[in-house]
C-alpha cells in the first residue's frame, strides 16, 4: 500500500482491523513527530499509557527517552519521528506475535516510504529483529550501525529495559552520542530547527 499524504495513511491506519489487537485497543498509536525528518525511531508496540493517550512512548520509559533525546538535541515534536512495529497494544504488554507484526507492517512500510529516513533507530530487540537483523544480540550490538536498502539502522536498549536495569544507562547513552555524530555527518539539517 502506497500513500501520497499523511492524512490518508493515518485515517486508514486508525480504522485498521487486520489482526486481533484491534479488539482490545483504546487507540491506534500511529506515531508522533516531524514527518519531514530524516531520523526515525521505531519501538515494538504501545503499552498501557500509549494505548490510552494515542501517542508512542508517553509513560516512564517515554520520559526517559525524551531526556536522552534532549541531551543530543533531538525532540519528538520537532526533528524526529517515532513509530512502532504494531500500532495497537498487545494484551498485558506482551511481545507482539509474528503474525501481528506482519499484518501491521503495511502501516510502518508506508510511514517509511513517506518519511524516507536516512537513519532508523530501533528501540529494543524486537524492533531491531523485525527491521534489520533477525539474530541481533542487543546487549552486544547496540550502538552499531548496519546498512540495509540505503538506510542506516542502529539498535539501542529499550527505555523500559534501562528502567529495569539502571546500570545499562551509560552504555545506552553512548548509543545516543554515536547517533548524534552520525546525524551530524549524514543529515545535519535535523538540528537546524532546534539549534537556530
Amino acid at each position: 500500500m502506497s500513500y501520497n499524504n499523511w492524512e490518508d495513511l493515518k485515517n486508514d491506519c486508525k480504522a485498521c482491523r487486520r489482526c486481533g489487537l484491534c479488539e482490545t485497543r483504546n487507540n491506534v498509536v500511529v506515531g508522533v513527530g516531524n514527518p519531514n525528518s530524516r531520523v526515525m525511531f521505531i519501538g515494538e508496540g504501545p503499552g498501557q499509557n500509549e494505548d490510552l493517550q494515542g501517542e508512542p512512548f508517553v509513560g516512564r520509559g517515554g520520559k526517559l527517552l525524551d531526556k536522552m533525546l534532549a541531551a543530543v538535541h533531538l525532540d519528538r515534536n520537532k526533528n524526529i519521528y517515532i513509530a512502532n512495529i504494531v500500532k495497537c497494544r498487545p494484551p498485558q504488554n506482551r511481545d507482539p506475535l509474528p503474525e501481528e507484526q506482519e499484518q501491521c507492517s503495511v502501516w510502518l512500510k508506508a510511514q517509511i516510504e513517506l518519511i524516507k529516513p536516512k537513519i532508523i533507530v530501533c528501540l529494543g530487540r524486537i524492533a531491531a529483529m523485525k527491521m534489520f537483523k533477525e539474530d541481533i544480540k542487543i546487549t552486544r550490538e547496540h550502538g552499531q550501525f548496519f546498512e540495509r536498502d540505503g538506510i542506516l539502522y542502529m539498535a539501542t536498549l529499550h527505555p523500559a529495559a534501562i528502567l529495569r536495569n539502571p546500570n545499562s544507562k551509560p552504555a545506552a547513552f553512548q548509543d545516543y552520542l554515536n547517533l548524534q555524530a552520525k546525524i551530524s555527518e549524514l543529515c545535519p539539517e535535523t538540528y537546524d530547527e532546534l539549534l537556530n
